[in-house]
Formats: structure tokens, C-alpha cells, sequence
């Protein structure tokens, strides 16, 4: 190589080594965020207006573990055996939680209203446990003022009519303790209303419930339709004068679960008002998990028919078919298409977040436990969400549902008294 081509050599290269870092460096300011960033944004959006989980079954787990002792598990501290704890919940820039204040279908009557106040004293000992991260909020101003004290707005909905055991008397009580929303049924039928995983005795609502709806309406207390058939869902929409909630439901069309939320019910909504706080279960956001699911149950029914099969022998044959045929996993990201198909068909002044952490015995990959809120705010950056929307799904949607319900409440308190109807008189023995 002459002299000549080597000092054009020492002057090119270098040359072209700068021209290739100031493109590369050009490209890098040009394109996508990178993860941090996004991550970055997302947690500035919960930082901007409160995250309001719609629902979360911390309480019930206090009964399971401890017999309601909170003292006995202190979540100031990590605690992997649930998926909610003080640490995560700051992690995840939660805002307010509706605390669930379920008991089951199994506890009736009298022992169901008992269970149920039970419930609610977790909650308020989980406020003055801790109360630099707690606060009781009653209405929206109340989120709002908790949020900007930097504290979880700690709500309270109840899961399941027979909470109330047919009274409305024991329903209004039950708003004084704090009790903000009401899903009219869990798995079970209610005599005044049917369920989404029972088999249909009334049609949806009776007369009777059609008064509980319109009490709720008079209290100022959130209709909550998870868990009720589609004809209930139906009934409730045509009698309540205020939005409806969906506590933790998703959208049917993307999983064919009767605890989700059909297109012609979405439809109704921009009508009404109301919002679904789309849910984290599995077996709901997930068409694979589901017919998983269906699959696992067809064969539990098909062992518990051979002759001879007892308790034991189902086990086993259920474990050896699970070898078999490992769990599948829902994700992030089918929580975030069902997200995207309410958006669709409702519009996205509809779509809130229940994740039923802590009610549930597994997850969706990215959504584990309450410090996971951001990744699906990240998501839905990612999938072009602006800004507004955002912080509409993540809580002004509810915030403005709630307010819309203590309005209802303000106006239908000056036009009357509390109601003094009782079932007995409405539905009698013949319901519907």
C-alpha cells in the first residue's frame, strides 16, 4: 500500500466512524422510547390522578389466615404470600382501592349480615393500623383528598346481595358502615335476582329488586353488576337513574365466560353512564385459560362418574390429567385487548381497572400483584393511548361515575323517604 493510500486511509475511516455514531445518535432521538422511559411516564400519569382498583380481597384473606387479627400479618412489611402489601401498593402508584367485604354464597340469612360487618371491621382496623397510608373515603372529594394527602383512598363494596338478607333496612345500615358499592349477586342466585353462574330462577331482577336498585340509587351507593346474568344486568340498566359499575368484569366477546360483559350490555353503556373496571382473573381475560378450564371440569365430571369413584380417586386422576395438560397463562396483554375492545364498543369513558388481587389463586404474566399497576399503564402507552385516556381508565372514569351517583342521591333524597317496601309483599312466593 503506498504512503499515499494509508494517510487517506487514517483520515477516511475515522471519518466515517464519527458520520456512523451521529446517525446512530440522530436514529436514538428519533425513535420509540425505550422501557425506562415508558415506565418513567406511566408512573408520572398515577402521580397525576388516582388509580382506583374497583376490586381486591385483602380483607377476606385476613379472615382465611388469621381470623381477622390484623396484627397477626403486618403488611408494612413484605408479604409473598399475598399479592397486596403496603411496599407494592406504593410501587404500584395505587391510589384507591375498594376494599371487597365478601363472604360466600354459603353464609345466609342472618350469619351472611354478621360475616359481612365483620368484613367491614377489617377494613377499618386496616385504617387506623396504618394510617399514614390509609384513609377512609366515603365519596370522590374524599379519593381526591386522600390522594393529594399522599394516602390510599380506602373505599368499601360489598360482594354479593345476600349480604343484605332481603332487607333494605340492612342495606341502608350497611351504607352508614361505609359500604359504597353492592354487586346484586356473587355465584349464587339472590331470591330477588339472578346470577351469572347460576341457572336462571327469576329473569333478572323481581320487583323486589328493582327496589333495591332504586334504594341504592336513593343511598348513593354504585349498582355493581359483575357477577349477574346478562338479563339482570338488563333489568338493573332499565330501572337505575344513576351509572352502573362492573366491579371486575371483562368483555364476553374476547372470552366467552358468562362473568364477563356482553357487546349488547357495553352498548348500553355510554347511555347510562356506567363504567367496567376491567378484571386480572385468568379464566376471564383469557380464551386459552377458559377452555383450559372447561376442559379440566369435563374431565373432573367424567371421573366422578365412573363407577366406583370416590373423592380420592378424582384427585388423582385430576393430577395426572394436570401433568398432562399443564395451566396455560393469560398476560398483560389480554387484559389489555379486552381494555381496547370495551374502548371500542363503549368508548373510553367507560373502562376502569378491578384486578381481584388477593381474591385469586393465579395471575396473568406481568400483572402478579399489586406493585404491577404501571405495566399495564405502559401497555397501553405503547398501544397509543394518549395521555387523558389514560388517566380516565386509571380513575377519573370512577371519580366521575361517583359523583354522577351522589348527585342521583342528592335529588332523589329531597323527592322522598327511605323505601318500606319488604320482599314479602313485592315478590310474595312467586318471585318475578
Amino acid at each position: 500500500m503506498t504512503r499515499l493510500a494509508c494517510r487517506l486511509l487514517r483520515v477516511i475511516v475515522p471519518a466515517l466512524v464519527l458520520s456512523g455514531c451521529l446517525f446512530l445518535t440522530a436514529f436514538a432521538q428519533t425513535s420509540k422510547p425505550q422501557a425506562p422511559d415508558l415506565l418513567e411516564r406511566a408512573k408520572a400519569l398515577h402521580r397525576r390522578v388516582p388509580l382506583i382498583d374497583g376490586h381486591n380481597d385483602l380483607p377476606w384473606q385476613y379472615r382465611q389466615k388469621v381470623n381477622r387479627d390484623v396484627s397477626k400479618i403486618d403488611i408494612s412489611q413484605p408479604q409473598p404470600e399475598l399479592m397486596t402489601d403496603i411496599p407494592r401498593l406504593r410501587a404500584g402508584g395505587l391510589g384507591g382501592q375498594f376494599w371487597s367485604v365478601y363472604v360466600p354464597v354459603s353464609m345466609q340469612g342472618q350469619e351472611a349480615v354478621r360475616a359481612t360487618m365483620e368484613e367491614i371491621d377489617v377494613v377499618y382496623q386496616l385504617i387506623r393500623r396504618y394510617p399514614d397510608t390509609f384513609q377512609l373515603a366515603l365519596t370522590a372529594d374524599d379519593v381526591d383528598r386522600a390522594f393529594k394527602a399522599g394516602r390510599i383512598a380506602s373505599l368499601i363494596g360489598m360482594e354479593g346481595g345476600h349480604s343484605i338478607d332481603n332487607s333494605l333496612a340492612a342495606l341502608r345500615m350497611f351504607y352508614t358502615l361505609g359500604a359504597r358499592y353492592m354487586t346484586l349477586t356473587h355465584g349464587s342466585n339472590v331470591p330477588w335476582a339472578d346470577s351469572a353462574t347460576d341457572t336462571a330462577k327469576v329473569g333478572g331482577l323481581t320487583t323486589f329488586g328493582e327496589a333495591v336498585v332504586r334504594e341504592m340509587n336513593w343511598l348513593g351507593m354504585l349498582v355493581d353488576l359483575s357477577h349477574v346474568s346478562p338479563e339482570t344486568m338488563h333489568d338493573a340498566l332499565n330501572v337505575t337513574q344513576a351509572p352502573v359499575i362492573f366491579s371486575h368484569s371483562s368483555a364476553r366477546a374476547l372470552c366467552d365466560h358468562p362473568r364477563d360483559v356482553p357487546d349488547d350490555v357495553l352498548r348500553r353503556l355510554p347511555a347510562n353512564g356506567g363504567v367496567v373496571m376491567v378484571t386480572f382473573v385468568p379464566s376471564f381475560v383469557s380464551k386459552v385459560v377458559r377452555t383450559h378450564d372447561l376442559k379440566r371440569q369435563a374431565e373432573r365430571d367424567r371421573l366422578r362418574g365412573l363407577p366406583g369413584s370416590t373423592e380420592q380417586s378424582v384427585n388423582e386422576g385430576l393430577g395426572r390429567w394436570d401433568k398432562a395438560n399443564p395451566t396455560p397463562h393469560a398476560t398483560l396483554n389480554d387484559v389489555a385487548d379486552h381494555i381496547d375492545h370495551i374502548r371500542k364498543v363503549a368508548g373510553i369513558d367507560h373502562i376502569g381497572l378491578g384486578s381481584d388481587f388477593d381474591g385469586i389463586t393465579s395471575v396473568p404474566d406481568g400483572l402478579e400483584d399489586v406493585s404491577k399497576y404501571p405495566m399495564l399503564t405502559v401497555e397501553l402507552i405503547r398501544r397509543g393511548y394518549t395521555d387523558q385516556d389514560i388517566m380516565k381508565v386509571l380513575g377519573l372514569n370512577v371519580l366521575r361515575v361517583m359523583r354522577r351517583v351522589e348527585d342521583v342521591s342528592a335529588r332523589l333524597q329531597n323527592e322522598r323517604e327511605p323505601s318500606a317496601a319488604r320482599i314479602e309483599e313485592l315478590d310474595g312466593k312467586q318471585g318475578k
